[in-house]
């Protein structure tokens, strides 16, 4: 009977041993061969966020980087699993290998690039301030010293407001949608995020004026992939230079931006082949 005993527990440390070893061993990025073997590739994606990534009303994701998802997906020979993230979990998904690529209007910073690899831009984008037309803000010195102004966690907003202006309080979410709440709600004075999404908000909704189009630097969005992820790196900078030969990203902007933001803003906003639109 002891011996019995034995075998069963030797028998139950080796399981344990194997699934802990093989769960080590997924614990790490996932090579474009892999993902191929797989049938699947795990993109994570906004879904509040339109017309950029969200979902629409028959639980399906729209928007301008979902549709280069899409593609991706297409391209690889996969299905595309697309997983809801937050902006302030973009770098950790990919930290923690929960998705193998971020398309999620993902602006380029020193400090990101030191977390995650970035792949060639497919957009320009730089900061900007929303505000009620009740009391524009053209200027950030206009903001008082009980003023709070609205920004997303783990944005660039968040990172420039806290970084160049400390003396303004800020009012921080996690979603875009209690964002919009809350500055609807007329909790806070202001709505700092990237000019995109603010300009994309004013022309959405009656009542409210991009004071300030453009707040520090001209910045870029691109992919991004797990750190040290050479091989679908490098696949994702290939995809790009090749999708430049059909305009794909202006393609992309008329299928999914051009109802909100019309056709003046198609050559400044879009980049093809990872370079700046002729």
């Amino acid at each position: 009977m002891k011996t019995i005993r034995n075998i069963i527990a030797v028998a139950i440390a080796l399981v344990l041993t194997l699934t802990v070893a093989a769960s080590l061993a997924d614990n790490t990025f996932r090579t474009v061969d892999e993902i191929k073997a797989s049938g699947v590739v795990n993109i994570g994606v906004f879904s509040d966020k339109n017309p950029f990534g969200y979902v629409d009303e028959n639980g399906e994701y729209q928007g301008y980087d979902v549709y280069f998802a899409n593609r991706i997906g297409e391209d690889l020979g996969v299905k595309v699993n697309f997983v809801s993230t937050e902006a302030a979990s973009r770098v950790e998904y990919l930290e923690t290998y929960k998705v193998d690529i971020v398309l999620a209007n993902f602006t380029v910073t020193p400090e990101r690039a030191e977390k995650v690899d970035f792949a060639l831009p497919y957009m320009n984008v730089a900061l900007g301030v929303v505000s009620p037309d009740s009391r524009v803000i053209t200027d950030l010195s206009q903001i008082g010293a009980d003023d709070q102004v609205i920004v997303i966690s783990g944005t660039t907003a968040e990172d420039y407001l806290v970084k160049n202006n400390p003396e303004i309080k800020l009012q921080k979410y996690d979603t875009y949608a209690n964002a919009k709440t809350a500055l609807e709600n007329g909790n806070a004075v202001a709505w700092a995020n990237d000019n995109t999404e603010v300009i994309a908000y004013a022309l959405q909704n009656e009542g409210y004026t991009v004071g300030i189009p453009s707040l520090g630097s001209q910045d870029t969005i691109a992919p991004a992939v797990s750190k040290g992820n050479e091989s679908l790196l490098n696949w994702i900078n290939e995809e790009i230079k090749a999708l430049a030969a059909e305009n794909f990203f202006h393609k992309d902007y008329e299928a999914t931006l051009v109802d909100t933001y019309g056709l003046d803003y198609e050559d400044s906003l879009v980049l093809e082949g990872g370079g700046l639109a002729e």
